[in-house]
């Protein structure tokens, strides 16, 4: 009987954040009591469900070693040398799963400035991925009307019907992922995340709603709402 397929995080945490204004990296900038980093790392420690964790810092990273988490005795968490772009990033991580990890496990790709992820919507993501042929991303459905912009004029308004923001955690098997990230890299095909890589293999990800509150922080107005949220969460 074969074993079920277990998860594993990436989280890629190699930028340096410029826009948000700060002198260090926006994933180490403290909001709720913690770094954004630890905050978004939380959901995949605190779960049985995550096997391991591999985090893809900057070459001349000089702050993981100082989070307590980094000091602390959790297993889980492991790191790498992340790449000049997200994508090589996490391609780096995956690689370093090689010697333990099956084709058909399960890889979550989770942003190391998206602080607001709950438990619920990542055990939500887990359970529709497991049984999905592809896997999926979390994300939610454009409620604002789009407009297309050139020059600061409108051009026109642009059909917002089944638009949908995407997040993170996304969630993919790792043979699959790896090679589309490869390919994609290879072609020279501008991938912003993982669920682009596998749209250009030809497959289709599934979307599994989740909540808007898990933004991802990357101006000083983002800092300020995600530190909001977090306390709203701890509250309830």
């Amino acid at each position: 009987m074969n074993a079920l397929p277990k998860c594993w995080a990436v989280i890629p945490a190699a930028g340096i954040g410029e826009r948000v204004g700060s002198n260090i990296p926006k994933q180490y900038l403290k909001i709720a009591g913690k770094t954004i980093l630890e905050h978004s790392l939380a959901p995949f420690v605190n779960t049985s469900r995550i096997a391991g964790i591999t985090i893809a810092l900057h070459p001349q990273d000089a702050h993981f070693t100082s989070l307590d988490i980094s000091r602390s005795t959790c297993d889980k968490i492991h790191t790498v040398t992340g790449g000049a772009t997200r994508a090589h990033s996490v391609l780096n991580a995956l690689e370093s799963f090689e010697a333990q990890i099956r084709e058909d496990d399960f890889i979550l790709v989770h942003d190391a400035a998206r602080p607001c992820l709950t438990e619920r919507d990542l055990d939500q993501l887990i359970d529709v991925c497991l049984a999905h042929e592809v896997g999926g991303i979390i994300g939610s459905c454009v409620t604002d009307t789009l407009k297309h912009v050139e020059n600061n004029n409108i051009v026109n308004t642009v059909d917002r019907e089944n638009i949908w923001r995407a997040y993170t955690p996304q969630m993919f098997k790792f043979g699959m992922l790896q090679r589309a990230i490869q390919t994609a890299l290879k072609d020279g095909v501008c991938i912003t995340d993982e669920a682009s890589a596998l749209e250009y293999m030809g497959y289709q990800p599934c979307m599994v709603e989740g909540d808007v509150r898990n933004i991802k922080v990357t101006t000083a107005t983002d800092v300020s709402l995600a530190e909001i949220f977090l306390q709203q969460e701890m509250k309830s």
